[in-house]
């Protein structure tokens, strides 16, 4: 009996891609439609390979069984066909790649002329693109690793939080628990860190429901980085859609990080959180035509990019080099394949789409009835999860702000910059920032969604942190090393009288009150609130509005208490308290300024300091700076199950940006309240608890915000 020859792969299944165990073997499938030949490279850990090439072929996918092979086996893949880049072909055998649908990858990218396809004898210049580099990468390059899926998840169950109750908190792995005192060292900066019950604890008690990762899609760092000695510490530089980023995993990179991040996952869930990721599909780690060779360009460029006329070139959308061409069918069937990975397999519960306009362009214009929207708005995974857009890119028309259609929540960045302005003493009055508070139904009404569309944030990983938001008014990026600066300039800032730390009491008193200001508005805003993780204990980057390269103190959350900053932990857990426990505050539809039945208040009245509702003039006028908020509890608009009207409590909420103190006359009368009542002051807060009767002048501090509850 002949035995089979152990440099070709067996007749496999074509209908799974990537690498899949099946007992004692594996099965490979591999995308390349215009390849001449595919090999499987089996790594044997002392910089030996063995090479079996896929012979088998059915529509484009190369595909194979492989005897004896199974999970935790290092493997990459060998690629040869046409080296014609003018016509954006770029196939070279000698450059080792990761499969796309490998579902853990291991290694380091190690800068070396041998990664780049093209021949490039050194580092700092970009070399020849039009001739096919001969050296192998090999050493240089991380690899696939091949994954047993299987794993107990026992009763783990989703949460399940709807959007109305929906509260975000966006973190970094790595930065959030890296110097956490009651994680063990080993387990700090990685997905075994963030599952610890010290850390979900915390995360609880504050009243998030939901968790936005930062990508955890395995990445590495740019060239350009690693020449500066720094490092990719936000993760936005993607080379594997499937696999979990490995240095966030404390139990090893052999295919130890997928069981390490579905225990994170079932932790989280079993502390009632919701777990999104932020994922980047809009483009990859293989920048532009001067950039490396690790994967997608090496199997089939022109499609799963977008490339120029020249078909040398790479259409920019992102400002990273490149854009993913989710036009064509099989790069969406990759994004769509790896976003249903992370629900049915990983059990995450949404994603954030990183320029999302990007995915959503068709030709060149942004398409909101195009292929990669459409897709998803009928997937039956996909639309059952939580979908959030970063609605823009860098391309022509790509700001899509309140253009998403029905299913998505976006980014409303409107939000950021009208609560920066209004806090800051720089808004043309306050008509804006109603809107803002009332869920931006300027933005989101039209078509018919809802208030909870609106993603409200002040501060975002990308920006100054809270406390640097009221203690700088320039970026301080030095440590970046970017020889012409980066990070943005428009920071809508205030450092009340000093750049940077003071030992001015009221300097500090002033910062200290406007972190709470800020925490409050958003807090108590119709819509969707996210935090940035720490900015509730008075994180500081140290004015660093663009640390996407700090992997070290400047991004890290220091744990240690700081008693100046210490009233914003337990004022953010009475305010999600107060949202989580009264539904005015989650409001399901938006306002309309009329009585939710005849003869009763307005679900929505604003105020000015003359205790009179606002009239035109007032509105129009670009110095005002003091705004009340009425919310009717018995005018909500929403029902329970059994058809009962929702009610609640009503509430007054003044915000005061100017500095003086200010009068302001509480409204009187059957349609507002008799007396109120102080929950929260944050010029005073000594005046909590008392009772107020209605059209007394209560003196508001400056800047600050007050909480009544009407009575």
């Amino acid at each position: 009996m002949l035995q089979p020859d152990p440099t070709v792969a067996l007749p496999g299944e074509w209908t799974r891609l990537g690498a899949t165990v099946l007992g004692a073997e594996t099965n490979v499938a591999v995308w390349a439609p215009e390849a001449t030949r595919v090999q499987v490279a089996l790594l044997d850990g002392r910089g030996g390979e063995d090479r079996v090439d896929l012979v088998e072929q059915r529509n484009q996918i190369w595909h194979g069984r492989l005897p004896g092979v199974g999970a935790g086996q290092r493997y990459g893949l060998r690629v040869d066909g046409p080296w014609q880049p003018d016509d954006g072909l770029r196939f070279n055998p000698a450059k080792l790649l990761v499969d796309p649908y490998a579902r853990a990858i291991s290694g380091d990218l190690r800068y070396s002329p041998a990664v780049f396809g093209h021949h490039r004898p050194d580092l700092l210049q970009p070399g020849d693109d039009l001739h096919r580099d001969t050296a192998d990468s090999a050493v240089h390059v991380p690899v696939g690793v091949v994954v047993d899926d299987r794993f107990d998840w026992g009763d783990d169950t989703a949460p399940r939080v709807r959007w109305a109750e929906t509260v975000l908190y966006e973190l970094n792995v790595r930065g959030y628990t890296r110097r956490h005192p009651q994680v063990p060292p080993h387990e700090r900066g990685t997905f075994a860190g963030l599952a610890h019950p010290a850390v979900l604890g915390h995360l609880v008690d504050l009243g998030v429901t939901t968790v936005e990762l930062m990508p955890v899609h395995h990445f590495v760092d740019e060239l350009h980085l690693r020449q500066r000695g720094l490092t990719n510490f936000w993760g936005y530089n993607t080379l594997g859609f499937f696999a979990p980023h490995a240095r966030y995993s404390s139990s090893g990179s052999l295919g130890e990080q997928v069981g390490e991040f579905k225990r994170m996952v079932k932790a989280m869930h079993a502390a009632g959180l919701e777990v999104v990721l932020d994922v980047v599909y809009n483009h990859t780690a293989e920048q532009g035509r001067d950039g490396p060779t690790l994967s997608w360009r090496g199997l089939a460029n022109r499609h799963y990019y977008r490339l120029g006329r020249s078909r040398r070139d790479y259409v920019d959308y992102t400002g990273c080099g490149n854009t993913l061409d989710v036009r064509h069918p099989h790069t969406l069937q990759l994004v769509m394949d790896s976003l249903r990975y992370w629900v049915t397999e990983m059990h995450v519960d949404g994603f954030r789409f990183d320029l999302a306009a990007a995915l959503a362009r068709s030709m060149h214009d942004v398409d909101m009835l195009g292929t990669f929207v459409a897709v998803i708005q009928q997937d039956p995974v996909l639309r059952e999860v939580k979908l959030i857009a970063e609605p823009w890119d860098i391309g022509p028309g790509g700001y899509q702000v309140g253009e998403f259609p029905h299913l998505w929540t976006e980014w409303n960045d409107r939000y950021r910059d009208t609560v920066r302005d209004f806090w800051r003493g720089r808004s043309d009055g306050v008509r804006d920032l109603a809107q803002r508070l009332s869920g931006s139904s300027d933005l989101y009404a039209a078509d018919g969604r809802r208030p909870f569309a609106s993603i409200n944030f002040v501060t975002a990983h990308d920006g100054f942190t809270l406390r640097d938001l009221v203690s700088y008014e320039h970026r301080h990026n030095e440590a970046n090393l970017e020889p012409f600066g980066d990070g943005s300039p428009d920071n809508r800032s205030c450092n009340y009288g000093v750049e940077g730390p003071t030992d001015d009491p009221k300097i500090r008193a002033v910062r200290a009150r406007q972190a709470a200001n800020i925490l409050t508005t958003l807090l108590l805003s119709t819509g969707v609130p996210m935090l940035t993780g720490g900015d509730e204990l008075g994180r500081t980057q140290h004015g660093n509005n663009n640390a996407y390269c700090q992997d070290n103190e400047i991004s890290w959350l220091d744990w240690a208490p700081d008693h100046e900053w210490a009233e914003l932990t337990p004022l953010v857990q009475q305010l999600l308290a107060l949202r989580r426990t009264h539904p005015v505050f989650r409001q399901r539809h938006f306002f309309v300024g009329q009585p939710a039945v005849p003869g009763g208040r307005k679900d929505v009245a604003w105020f000015s300091p003359s205790g009179r509702e606002m009239d035109h003039g007032e509105w129009w006028d670009p110095h005002r700076q003091t705004l009340g908020l009425f919310l009717a509890g018995d005018a909500i608009r929403s029902r329970h199950r059994d058809g009962t009207r929702v009610t609640d409590d009503s509430f007054l909420l003044w915000l005061h940006a100017g500095a003086d103190d200010r009068a302001a006359v509480l409204p009187e009368g059957e349609h507002w309240a008799q007396e109120y009542e102080v929950l929260l002051d944050t010029g005073r807060p000594g005046r909590v608890g008392s009772l107020v009767p209605a059209a007394t002048a209560f003196e508001l501090a400056g800047r600050s915000c007050v909480l009544l509850r009407a009575h």
